[in-house]
């Protein structure tokens, strides 16, 4: 009787050992769902590239999990109807995590798609890692178990940037242009809210949406913002809409501060380059600067690519993947979606949290500056000799903000 329950406790310690490394090894497929196409094409091949070279590095023995990933990039041509399409593929083609970050017009209906999928697949669940995608309405009214937000949301940067602009005196007025999107209207939203907090004394003297990616000239923009006296311009523009509205401001000859989302997005630093000495600040979850091991992955990044790794949410989703599979002692969606729920880890800013109430990332922001490359802050970005220097840090809680998500689980 004792050697049979020997023999059964030595079979349960073989079972949990086993159970333990049973992910090591294997290989996690990732779609990537994005633009790779199209006006924000150039976007989308970065965070492409991104993500693979993230996986090459945090693959294996890299990882708690001992996994490997495999990133498979798939172009919606930033259209919401082809994201959905390719979903149907990714899910048909045996992939069970997809990724997307660039458009919550995008991203809305493919959060929505990915909880019916899952609803009707059972045991072939798909979780979905939003990287980029920052309407509010993600982890709030529309939040599903499945997805997870890796950026701050944009009432979280704007409680942020609007806090920063509370001890700039030398903002008066001020002209808000935005994407004529989710993204956009919810910048002019929270802006305004926080403004009203923060700098009641200040004034916005125009609110413009323009379409997405279809603005050839902002040269027509640019000389309503010349017209309203405007000292100040806060815009939440990205990719090309970015670039083209920096390039207008040039050629107008037009040099008021800029507080910017977007102002480190492929093309964008260049056109700011061109135009000499810009005001510019950027909310955002990073800087140019980072020493350690971030500080190694942009210099491998920038002697692979000859670009700028600056979607840094990239990396922190594959280490929260590794992380949570660990925990999990598994790679299947679900249990790896439950274990990344309250999931504490070290992220690329340091102590960073899974917010099990809405899965929205909690970690700090940063204020950084345009400038000059200088003896404290090297990075030049894109190779123009201009960097984003930090200039203050706003700890997590700070940039937090709480949740109306009402969320379904599935246990």
């Amino acid at each position: 009787m004792k050697f049979t329950l020997k023999f059964v406790a030595a079979g349960v310690m073989m079972a949990a050992a086993a159970g333990a490394l049973a992910q090591k090894g294997e290989t996690v497929k990732i779609a990537m769902i994005e633009g790779l196409s199209g006006p924000f094409a150039n976007v989308g091949q970065n965070q492409l590239k991104s993500w693979q070279l993230m996986a090459q590095e945090l693959s294996g023995a890299k990882n708690p999990a001992g996994v490997k990933f495999e990133i498979v990039g798939m172009d919606s041509k930033s259209s919401p109807q082809e994201a959905l399409n390719l979903l149907k593929a990714a899910s048909d083609q045996g992939f069970r995590y997809v990724t997307q970050g660039n458009g919550s017009n995008v991203a809305v209906p493919l959060a929505d798609a990915v909880a019916k999928h899952n609803e009707r697949n059972p045991g072939k669940e798909i979780v979905y890692l939003n990287y980029a995608a920052v309407d509010p309405v993600l982890t709030n009214e529309k939040c599903s178990f499945a997805h997870f937000r890796l950026d701050a949301d944009t009432s979280m940067k704007m409680a942020a940037l609007t806090a920063f602009m509370k001890d700039q005196p030398k903002i008066s007025k001020i002209y808000l242009i935005n994407q004529n999107y989710s993204h956009g209207q919810q910048v002019s939203k929270f802006f305004k809210e926080g403004l009203t907090r923060n700098r009641p004394d200040a004034k916005i003297v125009g609110d413009d949406l323009h379409p997405l990616g279809q603005v050839k000239d902002f040269a027509p923009y640019v000389a309503k913002i010349k017209q309203s006296g405007a000292d100040t311009i806060v815009t939440g523009n990205w990719g090309q809409d970015m670039t083209l509205l920096i390039k207008a401001l040039n050629d107008s000859g037009l040099k008021i501060p800029i507080y910017a989302y977007y102002a480190g997005v492929s093309g964008t630093p260049t056109a700011l380059a061109a135009g000499g000495e810009l005001e510019v600040y950027q909310i955002a979850y990073n800087h140019s600067n980072y020493t350690g091991e971030m500080g190694r992955l942009m210099a491998d990044f920038k002697k692979k690519f000859n670009d700028d790794f600056y979607t840094f949410s990239i990396y922190n989703g594959v280490v929260v993947l590794g992380e949570a599979m660990a925990k999990a002692k598994s790679t299947d969606p679900m249990k790896v979606a439950a274990a990344m729920e309250g999931l504490k880890f070290k992220g690329f800013n340091g102590d960073s949290e899974i917010r099990k109430s809405d899965h929205q990332l909690q970690q700090g922001l940063w204020i950084s500056k345009w400038q000059k490359v200088d003896a404290k802050n090297k990075y030049s970005v894109e190779n123009t000799g201009y960097t984003f220097a930090p200039v203050k840090y706003l700890e997590p809680y700070i940039a937090s903000t709480p949740t109306s998500c009402d969320m379904k689980r599935p246990f």
